[in-house]
């Protein structure tokens, strides 16, 4: 093929010779049939190529669906668990003001039970103490009464000592 235009013949009576003629056609289809198989050649390994690459991306996309797939299940997952854990905060939080109320009440009502256990303590102690007072007011009496019954008798006793000196 190359000098295929620049290639002369030689002339013979009737035009060119033929010999030349018939080899040159026999290299042109020689050069032709070895371009031939190196272009199938080269055909079949790009062919060979991109059967290859059409299967590293049918594969690689398919890992990208699985991929993407997996994303998606794992964004959904976490969404749930971040709903569901969103929900246990908030309930926690309702149920600890929930006890606070409840412990607030609670202190409330002991407090007031505790003022209700002061006063009646101090009424208790007030009523001790009037009935100790009482008691010792009655002692005091019964010891006064023991006293004057001492001086009593003593004097009793001096005066019958006293009568019988005189007798």
């Amino acid at each position: 093929m190359a000098n295929s235009k620049a290639k002369k013949f030689g002339t013979s009576l009737f035009g060119f010779k033929k010999a030349d003629v018939n080899a040159y056609l026999e290299r042109v289809i020689r050069e032709f049939d070895k371009r031939l198989k190196e272009l199938e050649a080269e055909n079949s390994e790009l062919k060979s190529q991109n059967n290859e690459l059409r299967s590293k991306y049918e594969q690689l996309s398919q890992e990208a669906d699985s991929i993407v797939k997996e994303k998606d299940k794992i964004a959904g997952v976490l969404l749930q668990a971040q709903e569901k854990a969103e929900m246990m905060m908030a309930d926690a939080q309702k149920r600890a003001v929930s006890e606070r109320i409840r412990l607030d009440q609670l202190l409330e009502s002991e407090k007031e039970k505790l003022v209700d256990i002061k006063q009646e303590l101090k009424s208790l102690r007030d009523h001790i103490t009037q009935i100790l007072t009482g008691y010792q007011e009655q002692i005091d009496e019964v010891v006064e009464n023991i006293e004057d019954n001492q001086n009593y008798y003593i004097n009793e006793a001096d005066n019958e000592c006293a009568a019988s000196d005189d007798n």
